[in-house]
């Protein structure tokens, strides 16, 4: 069993959270933005269906991806060098979440509420949320987004309707990311498609830690925006 918390009520310790699944720690409350800072600050982030109730995560181990261990493939690299797309931050930030949460097949259904769109939002425009938006000209063609809390960035969803675009968005991200003193992205649940990329998994507690100690450094004041010369980097 997990506690139903009301919009009062803190979050239970993270050692309580459910085995199977992995990390299912509570439900209930709301998706607003105190809530949304408190639970990233404790290593906490929400999940659920569109007619479910809020459902509150922390998986044990935890996927991570460490700057300096993001893997660029070759053909990638020629991508972003090309500049075939022009890449920009905190442009879009809506945009992104919708493209985020069309479903990749026609069976799947996506856990990017109206209601989570709305609650990310807000965060956005108070400074905690951050979008990264890869163009085809005028035309969207991939992003990502996440939250930011001092220099700890937690990634939550990326999308492409042009190859690599997610990729490219992430390779850049993750470059003025290690410029701006960051360490790691949260990648939350382990997948193939992560691990292709470079993340791996750390125990709860060892990320716990790292979010604790990077939330406390000074923020990078919003809009983000990318160095001119960032590509060369890469």
């Amino acid at each position: 069993m997990i506690p139903w918390l009301s919009v009062r009520d803190a979050f239970p310790p993270l050692t309580a959270a459910l085995r199977r699944p992995n990390g299912l720690l509570a439900a209930g409350a709301d998706l607003s933005a105190e809530r949304l800072l408190d639970a990233y600050a404790r290593g906490i982030f929400p999940w659920f269906g569109e007619d479910d109730p809020p459902l509150w995560w922390s998986p044990d181990p935890r996927m991570v991806l460490w700057l300096p261990e993001l893997h660029v493939s070759r053909s990638l690299r020629r991508t972003i060098r090309a500049q075939r797309y022009t890449v920009t931050l905190d442009r879009a930030f809506r945009d992104v979440m919708l493209g985020c949460a069309q479903p990749r097949s026609d069976d799947e259904t996506t856990w990017i509420t109206p209601g989570m769109i709305e609650a990310y939002t807000r965060l956005a425009t108070l400074g905690y949320g951050h979008s990264v938006e890869v163009w085809s000209g005028a035309t969207l063609a991939g992003g990502l987004y996440g939250v930011a809390l001092g220099r700890m960035f937690f990634g939550e969803s990326m999308f492409s309707r042009s190859r690599d675009a997610s990729k490219v968005a992430l390779a850049l991200l993750i470059k003025q990311l290690e410029r701006w003193s960051f360490e790691l992205i949260d990648c939350q649940m382990a997948t193939a498609h992560l691990k292709s990329l470079g993340a791996r998994e750390v125990p709860r507690a060892e990320f716990v830690r790292h979010v604790h100690r990077l939330a406390k450094l000074g923020p990078i004041p919003p809009p983000w925006v990318l160095d001119e010369d960032l590509v060369e980097t890469i």
